[in-house]
């Protein structure tokens, strides 16, 4: 198989959809027949909730564990130690501790591509690698970018959300120019927009104005819906609990 799809799924504030997003989109790939992985890289380990684990400070080797193996220049553990499958989707969880690497991380030199060493091994396993990234440019979010094809950003159409995605895509920028320049603006999915309030309207078509000819906006908005948060609870993707 050739060389995997890295794609960071990002935000710069909580309440923009951002692992809602990855969870149904890994789903959704794996349903058109594609191998897929996705990595919760996010010490909230929200995405791990979402995929039903339910103690997620009990999981034996995670994400986390993964990288500070690599820091420490260990040898990582067996594939089947660390993925984890759910109904067709294979998934790498996170670790409250995650937090702790990303300190770590910040502290030591040439830390910037740690991620990269852990893909390396899984990448001829996949088509497409999907990673969860937390809502600040910390180390963590800088070595997902590092590694990444894409980058999707998640936008609230509030105007707070979107002075937060100004500030992703400079940062993401800057990664392009130093560190990684086959990193691509996949593009920004607006999520929890509310079609029928003028003000959601009149910011999505800033949105759209703000970012023409730099960045797509994807025309696909996901809905302010319930549903969403439901399937979330019942540990369900969306094509499975309200296709």
């Amino acid at each position: 198989m050739g060389h995997e799809q890295s794609i960071v799924i990002g935000a710069m504030k909580g309440g923009s959809a951002k692992t809602a997003s990855t969870y149904n989109l890994a789903y959704s790939l794996a349903e058109q027949g594609k191998r897929f992985l996705a990595i919760d890289f996010d010490p909230q380990s929200n995405l791990t909730t979402c995929f039903g684990v339910e103690k997620t400070g009990e999981v034996p080797v995670t994400i986390g564990h993964l990288m500070i193996s690599v820091l420490e220049e260990e040898d990582l553990p067996e594939k089947t130690r660390f993925i984890w499958e759910r109904e067709g989707v294979d998934f790498i969880p996170a670790p409250m501790m995650l937090s702790a690497v990303d300190a770590k991380l910040r502290l030591e030199m040439g830390t910037g591509k740690i991620l990269s060493t852990i893909l390396d091994v899984v990448k001829d396993d996949y088509d497409y690698v999907l990673i969860d990234t937390c809502q600040s440019l910390g180390a963590l979010t800088i070595n997902a970018l590092s590694v990444a094809d894409d980058v999707i950003v998640t936008g609230n159409p509030q105007l707070l959300a979107m002075m937060g995605l100004q500030d992703f895509l400079k940062t993401v920028t800057k990664i392009q120019n130093r560190i990684n320049n086959k990193l691509q603006g996949a593009g920004i999915l607006l999520t929890i927009c509310d079609a029928r309030t003028i003000l959601s309207k009149t910011i999505v078509e800033e949105v759209q104005e703000t970012f023409k000819g730099q960045l797509t906006v994807f025309e696909n908005k996901i809905p302010n819906t319930v549903k969403v948060g439901e399937s979330i609870y019942y540990s369900q993707p969306l094509i499975e609990y309200a296709p």
